[in-house]
């Protein structure tokens, strides 16, 4: 197990009595839908137009560092359109940065100093995490799901995960909204004046304001204030 896992629901608390003592097979079956119902409602977390900005942002960038100038400037209008209408996403959450926990896998610079003004953050992207020891088969599909969701598409990392049964965890890449657009905004306006290298700077200055932090953190971000996060329900057996 590489690490405690921050959507450790306990699986006995959400089987019935009669579950508990049914057949192996039984118990197998609902570990599975579990597992994957785990899978499907972490990535209902996630931003769809802020994935897709950041999927262009990452697009315009490579194409900047290939010298391809021009063909960057569509990439980063979409991505400022995209981040716009992220704002109004429902998914979003505010909260100071020093209320963040930055997941081991993705620690903040050693030099970055956390702000403790309250900002708006926008659910760009995410990461699923083995927590036991996968088949191959299933470690490539976990690989696979993470490209898909680094390139803006859940709904096909949704799919690819349906094979993987085992416990995994989930951390979300969090972006600060006011910041990011500002660097986009920078990162366009050098673009168009044919200067990519300050360009690459905006766009990296973005992409290195990203948070990566534990997915049960947005729960919590739900709840009403002083009430504890809705506990997830298994869903119901065939």
């Amino acid at each position: 197990m590489k690490r405690m896992s921050p959507l450790a629901f306990a699986a006995a608390l959400a089987l019935s009595p009669a579950l508990v003592s049914a057949p192996s097979h039984a118990t197998s079956t609902v570990h599975t839908k579990w597992e994957q119902y785990k899978a499907g409602r972490a990535l209902r977390h996630l931003s769809a137009d802020g994935q897709r900005a950041f999927a262009d942002m990452l697009q315009a960038r490579d194409l900047l560092a290939s010298g391809q100038t021009d063909a960057a400037i569509p990439a980063l209008t979409d991505a400022t359109q995209r981040l716009q209408a992220a704002s109004t996403d429902n998914t979003k959450l505010v909260a100071a940065e020093t209320a963040l926990t930055p997941a081991p896998q993705h620690p903040t610079a050693p030099t970055h100093t956390p702000s403790a003004v309250q900002q708006v953050w926008i659910p760009v992207g995410g990461e699923f995490l083995e927590t036991e020891t996968l088949a191959p088969e299933k470690k490539a599909a976990v690989a696979s799901a993470n490209k898909q969701l680094k390139s803006g598409s859940p709904k096909q990392a949704a799919e690819t995960m349906q094979v993987v049964d085992d416990k995994l965890d989930f951390i979300v890449a969090l972006a600060p909204l006011a910041p990011t657009q500002g660097a986009l905004n920078r990162a366009k306006v050098f673009t168009e004046g044919r200067d990519p290298q300050s360009a690459l700077s905006a766009l990296d200055q973005a992409l290195n304001g990203v948070v990566f932090v534990a997915d049960d953190l947005l729960d919590a971000q739900a709840a009403p204030a002083g009430a504890p996060a809705p506990a997830a329900k298994a869903p119901a057996t065939p």
